[in-house]
């Protein structure tokens, strides 16, 4: 066990602040993968009209070029992050990012509906497996506390940049050929491949004595597949549908089995200690809620947008480019701010911009009011979005052992996609229920606003729980590790432990 107990962090050398280019270059490769994780996934809506006329796909078919990839990334993160602490970080993320690149390159190439979904699906598979790996890589390369805070602040803006392009390059790239939008991940993705086997840092891989948790990875995946599926086909099927009431049952029974599996395992795919940690809860549950709003909110002011409004693919992404060039702009500064304040404070402004931004949209209409609603709700989202992510990271992972940080990582992904995936559902079920389908645009934008009230009550949620946080942290700054040995593993070792710093001196961010 390692543990430091209400022990101020010193303040970092000016040597130790300063980053080698190695360490840059680094930073920049992960940087590279999780921006084409975001690019992929806003690129492929806006060519889903011009994929479905080429290859002449159902709108049940088409709908699944969006949910094989959720499928693919939100079912196998877990187990994706737990192989990157197993097998050894830099092994897992460059050996996924190659397979990133080839179904880039398939997904172009392919003439069928049926093989343009089954490379969506490894797509995201691979991203199960990049996303926790790079994010650990991060946490265990660079020192806990500004340095971290810092690179973490800068990779978290390279997804929000990501997926703000990725709607600006579909408008353009569809314009000439929807396969552009599969093809640009690959060459990208490739050149970031051959730069990082040569700068990435070898890890250690953890002391497997216990063997692997074989049991647990079977039933864990299987429960997150089937928990992402039914929620990506209970709008269609009904959410009170035999059918979907049978699998959220059975998902249900994989995730207790699996719950009993990690209790009694000597080597688990998660180690369910670390959610006894009320901070570390606290960042899971603000994910889910972040992104959750935030992919619900944005289908509906997408359809909002060209449905009522007659915007093009083009203009409608352009609409949203505000909110990813704040982000972009403040990219290097928030680590300052969690420093200064905390991730708890800066999480609840964050969430407190994202409930007023939605509040703001609430007063579109059927006349176009883009400098009075619509940029102000955009800068407000974006503002969101810079203070919110990086932080939620950053709580997450600060106070973790060495030989966890992959297994906390693909939760916090998990929590992610798992969160975007079900808020989605439900709002979209909502907008139904409205009437969402009628001929009248008054019909239709009427069924908007109970989706979009929807929405702010989620973020409203996510505000109430950060809030949690703020009310009993009082103490100075200072974090409690309490992590099992690799060479004695226990059956549910004891959890973290942490205290959530108010801004002391020298400043640090934790949980």
């Amino acid at each position: 066990m390692t543990s430091a107990l209400n022990v101020p962090r010193p303040a970092p050398t000016a040597a130790e602040d300063r980053w080698s280019p190695r360490l840059w270059g680094t930073l920049l490769v992960l940087c590279a993968a999780m921006f084409l994780d975001a690019l992929d996934v806003s690129m492929v809506g806006v060519a889903l009209p011009s994929i479905a006329g080429d290859l002449s796909l159902s709108t049940a078919t088409l709908q699944w070029i969006v949910s094989g990839y959720i499928l693919g990334y939100g079912g196998l993160l877990l187990l994706g992050g737990r192989a990157a602490d197993l097998l050894g970080r830099r092994r897992v993320f460059l050996v996924a990012l190659a397979v990133f690149a080839l179904a880039s390159l398939l997904g172009g190439l392919v003439d069928s509906g049926p093989l343009l979904i089954a490379s969506r699906f490894i797509k995201g598979l691979s991203a199960a497996f990049t996303a926790p790996a790079g994010l650990s890589i991060i946490t265990t390369t660079f020192k806990e506390g500004p340095q971290r805070n810092r690179a973490l602040s800068i990779y978290t803006t390279c997804a929000a940049t990501g997926f703000s392009m990725g709607l600006v390059l579909s408008g353009l790239l569809t314009e000439v050929s929807w396969r552009l939008t599969m093809l640009l991940p690959a060459p990208i993705a490739l050149v970031a491949l051959v730069i990082g086997a040569r700068l990435i840092p070898h890890s250690a891989r953890e002391n497997t004595r216990g063997g692997y948790d074989v049991p647990g990875a079977v039933t864990g995946t299987a429960a997150m597949l089937l928990l992402v599926f039914t929620v990506v086909q209970a709008p269609e099927a009904g959410w009170a549908s035999a059918r979907t009431l049978l699998s959220f049952a059975a998902a249900a029974a994989l995730l207790a089995l699996f719950v009993a599996i990690e209790r009694r395992s000597a080597s688990p795919l998660l180690r369910l200690g670390v959610l006894r940690s009320g901070s570390q809860v606290r960042a899971q549950l603000g994910a889910a809620a972040f992104f959750g709003s935030y992919v619900a909110f944005q289908f509906i002011a997408t359809q909002y947008m060209q449905s009522l409004l007659g915007w093009s693919a083009l203009q409608t992404a352009l609409a949203f480019l505000p909110a990813g060039a704040l982000v972009a702009v403040s990219s290097t500064k928030i680590g300052d701010v969690v420093d200064r304040f905390g991730t708890p404070r800066v999480i609840a402004l964050g969430f407190a911009l994202l409930v007023a931004a939605y509040a703001v949209f609430l007063q579109v209409d059927l006349t176009p009011r883009y400098a009075a609603v619509i940029l102000p709700a955009m800068l407000l989202l974006g503002a969101a979005c810079a203070l919110t992510f990086p932080s939620l990271n950053i709580q997450a992972t600060n106070g973790v052992h060495d030989d966890e940080q992959g297994m906390v990582s693909g939760l916090l992904n998990t929590s992610v996609q798992v969160g975007g995936a079900i808020f989605l559902a439900v709002v979209t079920a909502v907008i139904t229920a409205g009437g969402g389908e009628g001929d009248s645009p008054q019909a239709v934008l009427a069924s908007f606003r109970p989706g979009l009230a929807v929405v702010t009550v989620i973020a409203v949620a996510g505000l109430l729980v950060t809030l949690t946080g703020l009310r009993s942290r009082r103490e100075p700054a200072a974090t409690l590790v309490v992590a099992s040995s690799p060479a004695a593993p226990a059956a549910d070792p004891l959890p973290l432990k942490t205290a959530e710093p108010v801004a002391t001196t020298p400043p640090r961010a934790g949980v």
